[in-house]
């Protein structure tokens, strides 16, 4: 599972709101909504959010390992 808890982060840390994001970017509003709900977004959108934000796809979502693998190991 991946989580885009640090996007959220920087964009409260630089005042950005996600509106404002969504319109320079022009990004539907599924794609928001996919952001507030942890869903798959496509490389070319993580693209576009590193690019103006200015920082690392690392920077902006997390790899969270499912409780199910974690008990495997």
């Amino acid at each position: 599972m991946f989580s885009y808890g640090p996007l959220r982060y920087i964009l409260a840390k630089k005042k950005i709101k996600r509106k404002a994001l969504q319109d320079a970017l022009h990004l539907s509003p599924t794609t928001i909504a996919k952001i507030n709900r942890n869903e798959f977004l496509s490389m070319e959108v993580l693209d576009k959010i590193c690019t103006y934000l200015d920082c690392n796809i690392e920077d902006v979502v997390v790899h969270i390992k499912p409780i199910d693998f974690q008990k495997k190991r």
